[in-house]
């Protein structure tokens, strides 16, 4: 079997996928979890770009690459948002990550 460009692009993309829900699922501190985030956006940014492939004499559809680029100043912005909201989020609880979710306890358990 041999690997053309797009599909080991495509084959990238889906693990990267797969790695950022991982890490999302995983981390509990806030900053993992959008930088995991992240990383899934940029597997399917890739995979994305690797199905937008045609053939190596026409190239790639420039479409897909515009909404890519355009994919990825949005990304960007969001991720700004998403830090400055942890910083606001860090300093009101004074915790940067979210808090346990245990029911299992008393609900009042630990309040002051």
């Amino acid at each position: 079997m041999v690997l053309s460009a797009s599909l080991l692009y495509g084959l990238c993309g889906a693990a990267l996928i797969g790695l950022g829900l991982y890490g999302f699922v995983v981390h509990r501190r806030l900053i993992r979890r959008v930088l995991a985030f992240n990383v899934i956006g940029s597997g399917i940014f890739l995979l994305f770009g690797a199905a937008a492939y045609r053939d190596p004499v026409a190239g790639s559809d420039p479409v897909p690459q515009a909404m890519i680029i355009t994919g990825i100043v949005v990304a960007l912005s969001a991720t700004a948002l998403a830090l400055a909201l942890i910083v606001a989020h860090a300093r009101l609880a004074r915790s940067d990550a979210l808090p346990e979710d245990d029911r299992s306890g008393d609900p009042d358990e630990g309040r002051p």
